[in-house]
């Protein structure tokens, strides 16, 4: 079995690095976390490498540990989370390219299985869900640390509880980590009910410039990197935009384009029939049913066009 391997592999390592996805979420960062804290339970101290994290998650456990980069040149055991390809890892690929043992643990749609032990499974709505049945196979004690950080990626991948991948087995989890002293309400007051003075003026901006297309089916705005200047945002400033679009009446589909070095950065998300991993995926990127994203190269104009063309052909 799967788990068998990677608990092996885990033993017989010594240098250990977890990684994840670039522009990481709190599912990302809190499950990059909670393998920090469990690994230590099996003896082992892993380097957790986030280059950037919005501070919204500053308050987890464990957080002043993460590092920007490692001056490791090999580990003998690279563990990727909350990350479908092997591309989307946060422009750290070295450490896992280099690993002797690559292990993947993932719960979206579009995973590759680039990995050498891969457990993925697409019906847990947030990799820190998943990474409690791991636990739990482990033998590992969730301690309210690392219940805190399992905590924060589900409520960051579920929506706080909103989206439609919740499961009965989310709260059964939730109930557990409540029984062990950790304050639901608290985490999700981190997560959701507080924002930067820059977070709110870049909302603002990206708000003022929302359009509706397409009989009002398609929400689009976006956001230039003048726009993060202007308001001096940090990473994870840009959090949330999307789904502002999406909970207006009578929209299916929310597109957000987010200018950066690397090109145009779109995010979407569909309320009820739209797969918007499948549009995301003729891009290059992927996801979830309900929420994605993608690179386009081009101005945002150009990758405006290129979206909505493609969103288009998924409205009924």
């Amino acid at each position: 079995m799967t788990l068998d391997n990677i608990l092996e592999e885990i033993n017989k390592a010594e240098k250990i690095v977890i990684i994840t996805h670039e522009n990481p979420d709190g599912d990302a960062i809190g499950s990059s976390l909670a393998m920090k804290l469990a690994l230590n339970q099996l003896g082992k101290n892993a380097d957790v490498i986030i280059p950037e994290f919005p501070k919204t998650f500053e308050f987890l456990p464990g957080i002043n540990e993460v590092k920007k980069e490692s001056n490791i040149e090999k580990y003998d055991l690279a563990i990727a989370l909350d990350c479908a390809s092997i591309k989307l890892l946060n422009g750290f690929t070295k450490y896992f390219d280099n690993a002797t043992v690559k292990v993947a643990i993932d719960h979206h749609s579009s995973n590759t299985m680039f990995a050498d032990y891969n457990y993925v499974d697409q019906d847990a709505p947030a990799c820190a869900q998943l990474l409690l049945v791991v636990f739990s196979y482990f033998n590992i004690n969730v301690t309210k640390d690392i219940g805190t950080c399992i905590l924060a990626g589900i409520i960051t991948d579920t929506g706080g509880f909103r989206y439609e991948g919740v499961t009965a087995d989310t709260f059964r989890f939730v109930a557990e980590l409540c029984e062990k002293g950790i304050k639901v309400t608290q985490v999700y007051s981190q997560v959701y009910a507080s924002k930067t003075r820059a977070k709110f003026e870049l909302h603002r901006i990206a708000l003022n410039r929302l359009e509706f297309l397409e009989d009002g089916k398609i929400a689009f705005t976006y956001v230039t990197k003048a726009d993060e200047e202007q308001v001096e945002a940090k990473n994870g400033d840009y959090d949330g935009i999307v789904e502002n679009g999406r909970d207006v009446e009578g929209v299916e589909v929310s597109v957000f384009l987010r200018e950066t070095d690397k090109g145009i950065k779109v995010s979407l998300r569909s309320k009820n029939y739209v797969n918007a991993s499948e549009v995301a995926m003729m891009f290059g990127g992927g996801g979830h049913l309900r929420a994605a994203g993608c690179n386009i190269q081009g101005t945002i104009d150009q990758a405006k066009n290129q979206i909505i063309n493609r969103v288009k052909c998924y409205l009924k």
